[in-house]
């Protein structure tokens, strides 16, 4: 890996929305690599909603999780980003660091600079993009033909989705978005809301186009518990089939998905919010032309995460290893 006789560092793309992806910066970010996040702007709901309806600007909520994830801050800074004021009136319910997101949008007039100004405020170690600056918004077509709009509806109905789709459709994507994909060593995809999180993304115009085109390394990280409203028994397979037919096959050549069972008393306390672990159908995907790297990658805290970690040692292993036969090609 090294460029004019000097060691490259990988550059990785990752692309998604959520807490998912905060949690895979948050391993990511640690190693010698660096780092572009590309994020959704199609939240309508809580803070980001009124924020996007009362100011005309896209919606900060996810890009706020993710910029705080990728800080070289003191958690003590970090908590107060994400502080939610209770305490009634127009702030109730708005976190610190959308209002600061969105002052700074008033003061350079431009939200994606504001998003690199409150990059250098919290020393991020990577670059944090909207996937677009267009005001979109994402709506889903159910399993009885109804249409539902706005992000924050769409998982409340009790329905089965059948698709979903932007509006207005094929939604102008940010140019340097758009560039990172294109010089990237690594892109990965997930985890996060399939429908509300990871499609929005790649429904942006020309954006899976690029990926596709992309000569990096292509990775899509799966859930490990289904989503209620989203992904109801849904199994790694499903995931993945969900993407295809959206947006085409092959987009992926590898996919990582967890094969621990989380211990019984967890599942039961998920399974009375009508959610369960992500069934590993390792072979299944292996039909779809993709490699499956399936591990234990399972962290317990108060809620069942992603082990930031293990996650992240394998994307970098399997991006080096990529550019490692190149060099030697």
């Amino acid at each position: 890996m090294k460029k004019n006789g000097l060691e490259k560092r990988p550059h990785v793309v990752c692309i998604g929305g959520g807490t998912g992806l905060s949690v895979i910066l948050r391993g990511l970010k640690n190693l010698p690599i660096d780092i572009t996040a590309i994020v959704t702007v199609a939240d309508d709901g809580g803070s980001s909603g009124r924020l996007r309806d009362q100011l005309q600007m896209p919606p900060p909520g996810d890009i706020r999780n993710v910029l705080i994830a990728l800080a070289d801050t003191e958690p003590l800074l970090a908590s107060l980003l994400q502080h939610r004021f209770r305490s009634g009136g127009e702030l109730d319910g708005h976190t610190l660091g959308n209002l600061m997101i969105a002052a700074l949008q008033e003061i350079t007039g431009d939200f994606t600079q504001a998003v690199k100004e409150m990059s250098h405020v919290l020393a991020v170690r990577g670059r944090v993009l909207p996937a677009s600056e267009q005001d979109v918004t994402l709506v889903a077509e159910m399993s009885d033909g109804s249409i539902v709009k706005g992000e924050s509806q769409i998982p409340k109905t009790g329905k089965k989705i059948r698709r979903v789709f932007l509006h207005p459709p094929d939604p102008k994507p940010l140019e340097e978005a758009v560039q990172a994909i294109e010089r990237a060593d690594g892109i990965v995809v997930g985890p996060g809301s399939l429908y509300t999180s990871i499609l929005p993304n790649l429904l942006v115009k020309d954006m899976t186009e690029t990926i596709r085109a992309s000569q990096a390394t292509k990775i899509y990280v799966c859930n490990v518990m289904t989503q209620q409203g989203e992904t109801d028994d849904f199994s790694a397979y499903d995931h993945i089939r969900v993407i295809y037919d959206h947006v085409g096959e092959q987009l992926f050549e590898t996919a990582i998905i967890n094969n621990e069972v989380p211990p019984g008393s967890i599942l039961n306390r998920y399974a009375l919010n009508h959610q369960c672990m992500v069934l590993p159908d390792k072979g299944r995907i292996q039909q779809l032309g993709c490699q499956v790297i399936a591990d234990n990658l399972l962290l317990y805290h108060s809620v069942i995460r992603h082990d930031a970690q293990r996650v992240s040692q394998h994307i970098y292993r399997l991006i080096s290893d990529r550019m490692k036969r190149r060099q030697s090609g």
